[in-house]
């Protein structure tokens, strides 16, 4: 995070721990936070429904993106194609390739940009970090550098003259979000993680197995109840 605060920012929230704790540290500064969701036909909406509560909880505006249309363009993924199944393990097995989104978060950003004009907010945070940068070209360091770029170049003279892209969490590990979150009063229990849409963490996909990992490693107790209690 620079030593900029924004006076309103747009965070990207999908619902899980990190989007979240990044509205949450926000809030804690004194920004106005507004979470903009997107549907793009994701496997569930579940994550909708945890960004929902969220926003509830931080008294903040909530808006949800249908991409629906495009989300179906976007195939070759397990997360936007049912016919492609969910992969199990960390994300440096080479199968969690199938849960990559074909420019996802550049989508979102460019969107995300749109609405901060439109509401003259002056910065748009999403949730990427160090943990994401293996698998998922688009939550790296130099995408996140030439995407604000773009945003700024592509909208000069609209956007607030102060205005930033914020990743607060792009140079840490999940272990790290998870005990700023813990300090923040994150509700744990209302983020939603995993990639299948069951009526709990199933405990074994990418995200799920990060999660645990995050806990874990930070020394905070997972609230959450998973399908799969013991990892094998």
């Amino acid at each position: 995070m620079t030593g900029h605060i924004p006076r309103h920012a747009v965070v990207i929230a999908s619902g899980g721990l990190d989007s979240t704790a990044a509205a949450y540290l926000l809030a804690s500064q004194g920004s106005r936070v507004s979470l903009l969701s997107f549907d793009y036909g994701q496997r569930h909406r579940k994550e909708l429904h945890s960004a929902a509560k969220i926003a509830d909880l931080l008294g903040a505006a909530h808006e949800v993106v249908d991409l629906r249309s495009v989300g179906r363009l976007l195939g070759g993924s397990a997360l936007t194609d049912t016919s492609i199944a969910v992969p199990d393990g960390h994300y440096t097995d080479a199968t969690m390739r199938d849960t990559v989104v074909p420019n996802r978060n550049a989508i979102m950003l460019e969107i995300a940009a749109g609405v901060a004009i439109s509401s003259k907010a002056d910065a748009v945070a999403f949730g990427a970090h160090a943990g994401d940068h293996f698998i998922y070209p688009d939550c790296r360091p130099d995408f996140f550098e030439k995407i604000a770029d773009t945003i700024k170049a592509g909208n000069k003279g609209f956007l607030a003259d102060d205005f930033e892209l914020m990743a607060p969490f792009l140079h840490v590990t999940k272990a790290d979000i998870v005990e700023t979150a813990a300090g923040l009063g994150v509700p744990f229990e209302l983020t939603w993680s995993c990639y299948n849409g069951d009526d709990l963490h199933c405990g074994t996909c990418g995200t799920c197995t990060e999660r645990r990992e995050a806990f874990t490693l930070a020394g905070v107790p997972d609230p959450t109840v998973y399908a799969t209690e013991v990892v094998r």
